[in-house]
């Protein structure tokens, strides 16, 4: 297997007790340190109405990013496109692309990033139809190539940011195969059957202009540190947070030692235990074993890590560690 690469999605989580601001400055310096550290890529997110998320405008943060970082690579996982013009869209990652030459990623994608009601004020035009998602997708490629007869989108880079289609049910990885783009599973959304995701994508893939052979990533919840104890803390929070979220809530997280205390219901209990295949955990070896794993099952070198913690300098370390681990 060829050497893997380890990424970055960061969601721009506020922690308990903390602020916006701090949650930029959190991003801010895991994207110096990623950069420092060798890791390939760093992606962004677009959420809408979450209230422990700050990480709502993508283009504007890769902006903020890229004026203080040398050589990682930046993108957005994803732009939601139908909440956008596909025109102004192709203007944001144009304008990223001439002032980063090389670096940017452009990622997309067809949740609304938070609920409908946002969405329809993000867009009062989405009609959320399968037909608008894929003539929005020509129209961007078009804008990106000059392709477009009567409108350029503008300023006119060098180079074009590779567009990427995230998927976390396979149904946007047919399109990411019939237009040509590269393609990113979201295994920290759906953690079932990505690796055959990846595997049709591939069997059915087009060359496009700006890609010519099929490219593949998948992105995961990850922790990583030498104390088991904080290991077993950290994935005992998590599990109570998975479970929060698709409860629909968005209220303060109770303390760990709350939540160790909880006993679930049978039901919530076999829930817990499928979101399991939506993270990893353990010390930098067991890390290791289970990223080789992934990337072998995937047939991709690249891994998106995603790494949420309360403790924001155990999320530091974590990223340290793995970057040792795998000598990048």
């Amino acid at each position: 297997m060829e050497k893997i690469r380890l990424s970055i999605l960061d969601q721009s989580h506020v922690r308990l007790g903390s602020t916006t601001t701090n949650a930029m400055q959190e991003t801010l310096a895991l994207a110096k340190l990623a950069d420092e550290l060798g890791y390939y890529r760093y992606w962004v997110s677009e959420h809408h109405n979450i209230a422990n998320i700050a990480g709502s405008t993508p283009e504007v943060l890769l902006g903020f990013l890229g004026g203080q970082t040398k050589q990682i690579r930046l993108g957005a996982a994803g732009i939601m496109l139908p909440n956008h013009s596909a025109l102004k869209v192709a203007e944001n990652f144009r304008m990223l692309e001439a002032l980063f030459p090389g670096r940017v990623d452009l990622g997309i994608g067809r949740a609304p990033g938070g609920d409908r009601v946002t969405a329809r004020l993000l867009n009062p035009m989405n009609s959320f139809s399968e037909a608008e998602f894929v003539q929005q997708i020509m129209d961007l490629q078009h804008f990106l190539t000059d392709k477009h007869q009567q409108v350029k989108a503008m300023p006119k880079a060098e180079t074009v940011p590779p567009l990427w289609m995230l998927t976390s049910s396979g149904g946007s990885a047919s399109l990411a195969a019939h237009f040509g783009s590269a393609l990113s599973f979201a295994q920290f959304i759906n953690p079932t059957g990505g690796p055959e995701v990846v595997a049709q994508y591939r069997k059915h893939f087009k060359p496009s202009a700006t890609l010519k052979a099929p490219e593949a990533n998948f992105g995961i919840f990850a922790f990583c540190s030498e104390d088991e104890e904080a290991v077993e803390r950290w994935q005992t929070v998590f599990d109570y947070r998975i479970l929060h979220i698709e409860r629909g809530r968005d209220t303060p997280l109770p303390s760990y030692e709350e939540i160790a205390d909880m006993e679930y219901m049978p039901e919530e209990q076999l829930r817990i235990n499928y979101n399991r295949g939506r993270m990893i955990s353990g010390t930098p070896k067991r890390m290791r074993q289970q990223i080789e794993t992934l990337c072998a099952q995937y047939g991709v070198n690249e891994v998106v890590l995603c790494t949420i913690s309360e403790n924001a300098e155990e999320r530091i370390t974590s990223f340290k560690l793995l970057a040792k681990e795998f000598g990048i």
